[in-house]
């Protein structure tokens, strides 16, 4: 067993493992297809839809879209009573071109500010979108031995929405 599952009980940090295996070549396919059509913050519609349609296929009990504009939050309740507790991923790329000779490179070219740019996840948004729709699947798998519920937050951007900006760091 190692350190990140050493505080639950050994037979649901045996489930947690197995089902995270299982799951991590989803989670990379995922990734690269986020990687190769990103989408600036509130312009995430295709993300958006694919991780809505994932949460459903979960039988999420609850899965809400739109949210601040392209947003998308799913409720996971656990069969057992307990708190809720909130998982959070963001979903927007930058205006940045691609410069990397990768299969799932981004060729992307939108207006943002009046000009043409490309668009990437140089942040990293499209590993945090897949990693946590992987943990949403490992999750509702073990829904009758969680305690409580979780709260999935997809977030569509980091800034100015009406610009497509996002914000500086801080």
């Amino acid at each position: 067993m190692d350190t990140k599952t050493a505080a639950i009980p050994g037979s649901l940090a045996a489930a947690i493992d197995d089902a995270a295996g299982a799951i991590e070549a989803r989670v990379i396919a995922w990734r690269r297809d986020f990687h190769q059509h990103p989408e600036l913050g509130n312009r995430e519609t295709r993300t958006a839809a694919i991780v809505a349609e994932h949460l459903r296929s979960l039988g999420f009990d609850d899965v809400k879209t739109g949210v601040a504009h392209t947003g998308v939050v799913g409720l996971l309740k656990g069969k057992l009573p307990g708190k809720v507790v909130a998982l959070r991923a963001d979903m927007d790329a930058l205006p940045v071109a691609e410069q990397v000779d990768l299969p799932f490179a981004s060729k992307v070219r939108t207006i943002w500010n009046g000009e043409e740019v490309g668009v990437m996840h140089a942040c990293g948004h499209d590993c945090h979108t897949a990693i946590l729709m992987g943990v949403a699947s490992v999750l509702a798998g073990l829904r009758e031995r969680l305690r409580g519920s979780v709260k999935f937050i997809f977030q569509p951007r980091r800034g100015d929405a009406a610009a497509g900006r996002t914000a500086a760091p801080r």
